[in-house]
């Protein structure tokens, strides 16, 4: 099975409407940045620089709405919803239960093809630790989480972790202000081994630690309170 490049806000997405393909606009637009926590959404203003009617901007707007990442607010409209220690919680601790259920199928029902594959992302990961054009590997990283979660082939559990992968880019944007490429590099080192070595208890416990390893850095990062402070809810 080839592993394609996922994008950022939906790695398993299909065929998208107007409507979502406009969706998808504003979440990039977030996700790079261009909309930060707090912003407002004007609609007049994107569906002119969209060339667009204000119809479909309106049923994306109530598409991201449903999602909890737009909030309507009386007299103001659109609004990016800001992040709360409780929604970092949340967007987490999901991850670690998808991603390690991912790990665990992966390592029982991937071929050896598939493994390395993997394998082949990570060592392009690597290759560019030297290329000076490149300067993050954040991308490259979710693309090997995404790949993890498609090698389950688990049609379920790839569509509920679509359905919070934005969520995830945006944390991981915050987070890319304390990144280096050698630092994804040396920590993503440890999934692939998983992977590798078949172990379904030890891939999914690797996994899951890793996960919480980055929650704990963007608590700190951001001075976000830990809602959840035991660490046995994670594993």
């Amino acid at each position: 099975m080839a592993i394609a490049e996922p994008l950022i806000e939906a790695p398993f997405s299909k065929r998208r409407s107007l409507s979502q393909e406009v969706a998808a606009i504003i979440k990039k637009q977030m996700v790079d940045g261009v909309l930060k926590p707090g912003d407002r959404i004007v609609e007049t203003k994107l569906a002119r620089e969209l060339g667009l009617s204000q119809t479909p901007i309106r049923e994306a707007i109530r598409l991201l709405s449903g999602e909890g990442i737009v909030t309507i607010v009386p007299n103001k409209g659109p609004v990016v919803q800001t992040l709360s220690g409780a929604d970092i919680f949340e967007i987490y601790s999901i991850r670690a239960v998808l991603e390690g259920l991912a790990m665990r199928m992966a390592t029982q029902v991937a071929s050896q093809k598939e493994i390395e594959a993997v394998e082949r992302l990570y060592d392009r990961m690597t290759r560019k630790l030297n290329d000076d054009s490149v300067t993050s590997l954040l991308r490259d990283s979710a693309h090997l989480h995404a790949s993890i979660v498609a090698l389950s082939k688990h049609s379920r559990l790839m569509a509920t972790y679509e359905s919070v992968s934005f969520q995830i880019s945006l944390v991981n944007r915050i987070l890319a202000r304390v990144s280096t490429k050698q630092k994804e590099v040396d920590q993503h080192r440890e999934l692939v081994d998983a992977l590798v070595k078949r172990d379904p208890e030890h891939a999914e416990r690797t996994i899951r630690a890793h996960i919480y390893r980055s929650y704990r850095e963007f608590t700190e990062l951001e001075d976000v309170a830990d809602v959840r402070p035991l660490e046995s809810l994670w594993f």
